[in-house]
C-alpha cells in the first residue's frame, strides 16, 4: 500500500471520531430538547478523512448544513463542538450559532452552512486570498448532490476556473437530497461530468473506499497547489440516518438498499484492508476504537455541564456594538 502508515493512522482516527461523535450526537438528540436541525455524517466518514488527510491547518474548509465530519478532519475541538450543539456558553460561537454554524477561524473552518452551496463562494474568496497572497494554500467546498442544482455552484466554478484558484469542489453524493433521490432531480449519469464545462478536471470517486477518496484528493489537491486550478470531485456515498434528526426513521429508502450501501462501510472496508496486509491488527484498531469513544464522551459530557450563554450575549457579536456594562444592567434598546 502507497498510503504512509501515519497517514493510515490519521485517516482511522479522523473516521472513528466521526462515527463515534455522530451516534452520540444521534443518541443526545433523543434525550435532550432545543437541539435545533442537526445532521449526521454516519456513513460518509470516508470522503472528510481521504481528503482531509492532505490538508494543512492554513487551507481552507467552507463547510455544509452537515459538517460534522469536515470539522473533525480538519481539527476542530470536540467539546467544543457538542458544545456548540447543545446552545453552551463554551460552543465555538458561544452556543450561538448551533449545529448550522460550527466553525473555527483559527484552523481554516469556514463554517458550516445552512443555505445549499451557500459556501461555494466562500471557498473561491479565501483562495483568491490565497492566491494574491502567493501562498500554497487551497480550499475546499463540500455540497451534496441536492447543492448541484444550484446557481451559485456553477457561477463559483467558472470564477475559479477562470482565475485557476485552488479550489476543490466535492460533492457528497448520497443519493438524496432530503428525500428526493438524485435519479428524479439531476439529468446524466454522473455528476462530476459537469466540470467539463467549466474547463476543470471532474473525476467519480467511490466515496465508501477511503482509499480511493486519499488518492482523488491527493491528485487534485497537488493539482491545486501547483497553480494549475480548481478540480470537482463526485463522491458517491450514503447516509445511513435520515436527513436530518427528525428525519427517522425513514421512509423513502428501500431496506434492501440500505443494506446494500452498508454493506461498503467505509470504516469495516478500512480495517479489512489494512488488517489483511498486516499493517495493523484488530488489537490496535480495538483500543484506539477505545480511546477515542473515551475523548467523544469526555466531550459531551463536559459540553453537557456547561452553562447556557447570557442574555446580554444576544447583543454581542453583531453589527452593532452595544456597551457590554449596559447590556449587564439591563440597557433597553
Amino acid at each position: 500500500m502507497s498510503i504512509s502508515r501515519d497517514h493510515l493512522l490519521w485517516i482511522y482516527r479522523t473516521m472513528m471520531t466521526i462515527r463515534l461523535f455522530d451516534e452520540a450526537m444521534f443518541r443526545e438528540a433523543t434525550v435532550q430538547t432545543g437541539f435545533g436541525s442537526i445532521h449526521f455524517s454516519v456513513g460518509q466518514e470516508a470522503i472528510s478523512a481521504g481528503i482531509g488527510v492532505h490538508l494543512t491547518k492554513d487551507d481552507y474548509v467552507a463547510s455544509t448544513h452537515r459538517p460534522h465530519g469536515h470539522c473533525i478532519a480538519k481539527g476542530m475541538d470536540l467539546t467544543a463542538m457538542a458544545a456548540e450543539i447543545f446552545g453552551r456558553s463554551t460552543g465555538s460561537n458561544k452556543g450561538k450559532g448551533g449545529d448550522l454554524h460550527l466553525a473555527d477561524m483559527s484552523i481554516g473552518m469556514l463554517g458550516a452552512n445552512g443555505v445549499v452551496c451557500g459556501n461555494t463562494p466562500w471557498a473561491c474568496g479565501a483562495a483568491l486570498k490565497a492566491k494574491l497572497d502567493k501562498t500554497d494554500q487551497i480550499s475546499v467546498a463540500y455540497f451534496g448532490d441536492g447543492g448541484a442544482g444550484q446557481g451559485v455552484l456553477y457561477e463559483s466554478m467558472n470564477l475559479a476556473s477562470i482565475w485557476k484558484l485552488p479550489v476543490i469542489f466535492v460533492c457528497e453524493n448520497n443519493l438524496y437530497a432530503n428525500s428526493t433521490p438524485v435519479e428524479y432531480a439531476i439529468a446524466g449519469k454522473d455528476i462530476a461530468d459537469r466540470a467539463t464545462g467549466f474547463g476543470m478536471p471532474g473525476i467519480v470517486v467511490d466515496g465508501m473506499n477511503v482509499f480511493s477518496v486519499y488518492e482523488a484528493a491527493k491528485n487534485a489537491i497537488t493539482h491545486a497547489r501547483k497553480g494549475n486550478g480548481p478540480s470537482f470531485l463526485e463522491c458517491k456515498t450514503y447516509r445511513y440516518y435520515g436527513h436530518f434528526f427528525g428525519d427517522n426513521p425513514l421512509q423513502y429508502r428501500l431496506k434492501e438498499e440500505e443494506a446494500y450501501w452498508q454493506a461498503k462501510d467505509p470504516i469495516k472496508g478500512f480495517r479489512k484492508q489494512v488488517e489483511k496486509e498486516g499493517i495493523f491488527s484488530a488489537r490496535e484498531l480495538d483500543n484506539i476504537n477505545h480511546e477515542i469513544e473515551v475523548k467523544v464522551e469526555t466531550a459531551v459530557s463536559d459540553a453537557d455541564k456547561a452553562t447556557e450563554p447570557e442574555d446580554f450575549e444576544l447583543f454581542t457579536d453583531v453589527y452593532k456594538d452595544y456597551p457590554l456594562e449596559a447590556l449587564k444592567r439591563g440597557y433597553k434598546i
